[in-house]
């Protein structure tokens, strides 16, 4: 599934090359009442929140889409070639067009519906309105594993398995720490480390952990963009340690136990 910087991305791409035209759209693959309503509408903005992304047409109608885990959208500048059978929704103007197939949404939204669906995600760190106070108290709410918290997109929206385990690296947080015990200190850094990823990996295309390997690990065929993320086994690159990978809640954890132990800073636990 796409991590948030991709998506927004996205949304600068379209910002740049998509809004002010006006689109012809039709839906090979089963949503034609979307097309229907978007047909002959000029695109006037496009904005990004977490994973999800969010068109505004002329008239205040609003596309809502989240790619999900198969999801791809195809951008075309020149002349575009026919939509495969699995398109869910085609976007075609005279100088640029789209192609949407696999999303796990694609649907049109009442602006209160919009909002209230807004309302539900965490704080995104790549936006300018983010509250680190809110996300730090949505963070810390409970004592599931931190790890675990931080890809639950109502508590922080747009990270994903490589911007998690990267940052937790980067910040030398312990991954199974519960997430109530979470130092305000050790948040605000492990904030930072989230934005600078993401920022990185919206303004690159992709992520590239500082300190990762400069040389290719033993058995791979070139250099490494990451620390701990998919280097099971391999040598950490701060400590020598092996990484480990291990199955959290369906989803593999990468960390350094040599980098990330118990011994951070914790803050008391909540009173009942």
């Amino acid at each position: 599934m796409p991590e948030g910087h991709s998506i927004h991305r996205v949304a600068r791409v379209h910002r740049r090359w998509l809004v002010g035209r006006r689109f012809t759209a039709d839906s090979p693959q089963g949503r034609p009442e979307v097309a229907r309503v978007l047909s002959g509408r000029t695109l006037v903005g496009v904005d990004a929140h977490g994973k999800h992304l969010f068109h505004t047409f002329e008239g205040d109608v609003r596309l809502h889409l989240h790619l999900g885990l198969f999801g791809r959208i195809r951008h075309f500048r020149s002349e575009a070639p026919m939509p495969s059978p699995a398109c869910r929704l085609r976007l075609a103007s005279t100088a640029a067009t789209l192609h949407l197939s696999g999303p796990s949404a694609c649907e049109l939204l009442a602006p209160e519906a919009e909002a209230v669906l807004r309302a539900r995600l965490g704080e995104d760190p790549l936006r300018a309105d983010a509250s680190p106070d809110r996300a730090y108290a949505r963070l810390t709410q409970g004592r599931i594993p931190l790890a675990q918290a931080l890809l639950d997109q109502g508590r922080i929206a747009g990270v994903g398995n490589i911007v998690r385990a990267e940052a937790l690296f980067l910040t030398g947080l312990p991954p199974l720490l519960p997430a109530c015990e979470l130092a305000r200190g050790a948040f605000e850094a492990l904030w930072a480390a989230m934005r600078a990823l993401l920022e990185d990996g919206a303004r690159d295309g992709l992520i590239v952990t500082p300190g990762a390997p400069p040389l290719p690990s033993p058995g791979r065929k070139r250099a490494e963009r990451f620390c701990v993320y998919g280097r099971t086994g391999l040598p950490c690159p701060r400590c020598g340690a092996k990484v480990k990978g291990q199955l959290l809640a369906a989803r593999t954890l990468y960390s350094c136990a040599g980098c990330q132990g118990v011994d951070c800073v914790r803050r008391p636990r909540r009173a009942r």
